[in-house]
């Protein structure tokens, strides 16, 4: 399967007082694995992609499913894969594991915009290229 993948080690600031990631913080992690996967994944960060392009990506859709707790000073392997592509529209996979061990899964959607506009419009090609290389071919 096609995946981007990264780490991310627990840190105070993901935790509550029982020293467990906040689930919140997760939501936190999807969006940093996103921003991570643009710019390592597909060439194009989020500064270039909003700040001088003037596009956005923001969530549409948000789906999230807790397996098990994660604990300080853990480290979480995370892995985004393109499940569906639209028009203007990508929906990825996100899980997270330590050591073997799924902690979290989700999916994601997000909706390529004009960001002066805020209205959505089609990927450009360049970047719809590059986002396909990680599309997950459905069995058959």
């Amino acid at each position: 399967m096609p995946a981007f993948t990264t780490s991310q080690k627990i840190m105070f600031q993901h935790c509550d007082p029982a020293g467990i990631v906040f689930y919140p913080r997760y939501v936190e992690m999807f969006n940093a694995v996103v921003e991570e996967w643009f710019e390592r994944g597909l060439g194009r960060s989020f500064a270039e992609l909003v700040m001088e392009r003037k596009k956005g990506v923001p969530t549409a859709h948000l789906e999230v499913s807790f397996k098990a707790p994660s604990r300080l000073g853990e480290v979480l392997e995370l892995s985004l894969a393109v499940t569906k592509l639209g028009g203007s529209s990508v929906t990825c996979a996100i899980e997270a594991s330590c050591e073997g061990e799924e902690r979290i899964g989700g999916t994601v959607t997000l909706v390529h915009i004009d960001g002066a506009r805020m209205r959505s419009e089609p990927w450009p090609d360049d970047l719809r290229a590059k986002i396909e290389k990680f599309l997950v071919q459905p069995s058959v």
